[in-house]
């Protein structure tokens, strides 16, 4: 019997970028189905919890999320630009917010069609790696799309057209991770039990095997 979760991911985190890929894997190799559940940034969220207590959370996370990459081999820069807007040295956040929400938008829109991970996966790769600059212009975004099997154009359509419902499946999905008991991403929510953090895929899985997780080719 396939097993089903819920990923609760974001497009500014750098832990979720961290993530999404091996998660992909995860669900190719074995009978189990995670979806996507595309929330919006703490910074947007409730910016009082992010950057504007103690600024060693700050620091810890541009140390801890390069490291990790290091450990990971996988290519990672802070984004340029950077999903939210944001003053780094100040910790403002701009009122204008020009990317986040067509980016969650999208994402919701690729779950709809069922290949949320993927895009999440390749999209996140555009805008984390470091390999290009001004990752949200030319054609970057339409080829993370077409490489997850989707049209960049057909999801941005979608994403203005219904826009509104759009953001209520957002605004749900966060509310399902509060109801799960957790707030940060990435976190997989398994049968009610949530693993936070780009370190507890392997736990998840443990978790996972308990319940019957097998091999797809088994």
């Amino acid at each position: 019997m396939t097993l089903r979760a819920d990923l609760f991911f974001s497009f500014r985190s750098p832990y979720s970028y961290l993530a999404i890929g091996r998660y992909r894997a995860f669900a190719q190799e074995y009978d189990v189905d995670i979806a996507l559940r595309t929330v919006l940034p703490i910074a947007i969220r409730d910016p009082s919890i992010l950057f504007t207590g103690n600024p060693n959370v700050g620091r810890y996370i541009f140390i801890d999320a390069a490291r990790t990459a290091q450990m990971l081999d996988l290519p990672y820069r802070w984004p340029r630009p950077d999903p939210v807007v944001q003053n780094l040295a100040t910790r403002e956040i701009a009122a204008e917010q020009p990317y986040i929400h067509r980016l969650c938008r999208l994402g919701q829109a690729a779950e709809r069609r069922g290949k949320g991970l993927a895009f999440a996966d390749e999209v996140s790769r555009v805008i984390w790696s470091g390999t290009v600059d001004n990752w949200h212009e030319g054609d970057h975004l339409a080829k993370a799309a077409a490489r997850a099997g989707l049209d960049l154009a057909d999801l941005d359509a979608e994403a203005e057209r219904d826009a509104q419902a759009l953001d209520a499946e957002i605004a749900a999905n966060q509310a399902a991770l509060e109801a799960a008991g957790h707030w940060g991403v990435p976190t997989l929510v398994f049968e009610g039990e949530p693993f936070f953090g780009q370190d507890r895929i392997a736990m998840a899985k443990w978790r996972m095997e308990q319940k019957g997780l097998v091999r797809r080719d088994a």
